[in-house]
Protein backbone atom coordinates (compact mmCIF):
# COMPACT_ATOMS: atom_id res chain seq x y z
CA UNK A 1 0.00 0.00 0.00
CA UNK A 2 0.99 3.38 -0.77
CA UNK A 3 -0.04 6.71 1.32
CA UNK A 4 -0.19 9.72 -0.80
CA UNK A 5 -0.72 13.45 0.30
CA UNK A 6 -3.06 15.54 -2.80
CA UNK A 7 -3.72 18.60 -2.31
CA UNK A 8 -7.38 18.13 -1.10
CA UNK A 9 -7.30 14.64 -0.20
CA UNK A 10 -5.37 11.90 1.49
CA UNK A 11 -5.10 8.28 -0.65
CA UNK A 12 -4.02 4.90 -0.10
CA UNK A 13 -3.35 2.81 -3.30
CA UNK A 14 -3.82 -1.15 -3.37
CA UNK A 15 -4.09 -3.42 -5.92
CA UNK A 16 -4.85 -1.01 -8.38
CA UNK A 17 -7.85 0.81 -6.65
CA UNK A 18 -7.75 4.23 -4.03
CA UNK A 19 -9.10 4.40 -1.28
CA UNK A 20 -9.37 8.45 -0.17
CA UNK A 21 -10.27 10.91 2.64
CA UNK A 22 -11.69 14.19 1.63
CA UNK A 23 -9.61 16.85 3.59
CA UNK A 24 -9.47 20.99 3.59
CA UNK A 25 -6.70 22.66 5.00
CA UNK A 26 -7.37 26.16 6.71
CA UNK A 27 -5.63 27.94 9.69
CA UNK A 28 -3.75 24.83 11.09
CA UNK A 29 -7.47 23.03 10.98
CA UNK A 30 -7.49 19.72 8.46
CA UNK A 31 -11.17 19.67 7.67
CA UNK A 32 -11.76 15.48 6.84
CA UNK A 33 -14.99 15.58 5.00
CA UNK A 34 -15.49 12.21 3.43
CA UNK A 35 -13.94 9.34 3.47
CA UNK A 36 -14.51 6.66 0.22
CA UNK A 37 -13.00 2.77 0.27
CA UNK A 38 -13.51 0.99 -3.05
CA UNK A 39 -15.62 -2.23 -2.37
CA UNK A 40 -13.01 -4.04 -3.91
CA UNK A 41 -10.91 -2.74 -0.77
CA UNK A 42 -13.43 -3.28 1.66
CA UNK A 43 -13.46 -5.43 4.71
CA UNK A 44 -9.31 -6.19 5.01
CA UNK A 45 -8.85 -3.19 6.94
CA UNK A 46 -8.16 -0.46 4.46
CA UNK A 47 -10.53 2.40 5.68
CA UNK A 48 -8.36 2.21 8.82
CA UNK A 49 -5.34 2.02 7.58
CA UNK A 50 -5.78 5.36 5.35
CA UNK A 51 -7.73 7.24 8.95
CA UNK A 52 -4.62 6.25 10.85
CA UNK A 53 -2.26 7.63 8.00
CA UNK A 54 -3.72 10.53 7.31
CA UNK A 55 -4.22 11.13 11.56
CA UNK A 56 -0.55 10.75 11.76
CA UNK A 57 0.36 12.57 8.70
CA UNK A 58 -1.86 15.74 10.67
CA UNK A 59 0.09 15.25 14.05
CA UNK A 60 3.97 14.89 12.18
CA UNK A 61 2.86 18.78 10.43
CA UNK A 62 1.56 20.00 13.52
CA UNK A 63 -2.14 20.53 12.53
CA UNK A 64 -5.34 19.61 14.03
CA UNK A 65 -8.39 17.97 12.92
CA UNK A 66 -12.15 18.90 12.61
CA UNK A 67 -13.71 15.63 11.95
CA UNK A 68 -17.05 15.85 9.69
CA UNK A 69 -16.67 12.20 8.15
CA UNK A 70 -18.88 9.57 10.19
CA UNK A 71 -15.74 6.74 9.44
CA UNK A 72 -13.27 8.84 10.80
CA UNK A 73 -15.32 9.47 13.99
CA UNK A 74 -15.83 6.32 14.64
CA UNK A 75 -12.08 5.61 14.00
CA UNK A 76 -11.11 8.16 16.78
CA UNK A 77 -13.74 6.64 19.14
CA UNK A 78 -11.89 3.65 18.95
CA UNK A 79 -8.50 5.08 19.06
CA UNK A 80 -8.21 7.46 21.98
CA UNK A 81 -4.75 7.88 21.37
CA UNK A 82 -5.64 10.37 18.10
CA UNK A 83 -8.74 12.32 19.99
CA UNK A 84 -5.77 15.02 21.22
CA UNK A 85 -5.96 15.86 17.78
CA UNK A 86 -9.72 16.41 16.90
CA UNK A 87 -11.02 20.01 17.17
CA UNK A 88 -15.34 20.75 17.95
CA UNK A 89 -17.16 21.75 14.49
CA UNK A 90 -18.97 24.81 14.21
Amino acid sequence: MEFQVASTRFELHRDGHIAFIDYRLHDGIVDLIHTEVPEQLRGGGVGSELVRSALDWIRDNGYRARVGCPFVAAYIQRHPEYADLAVQRH
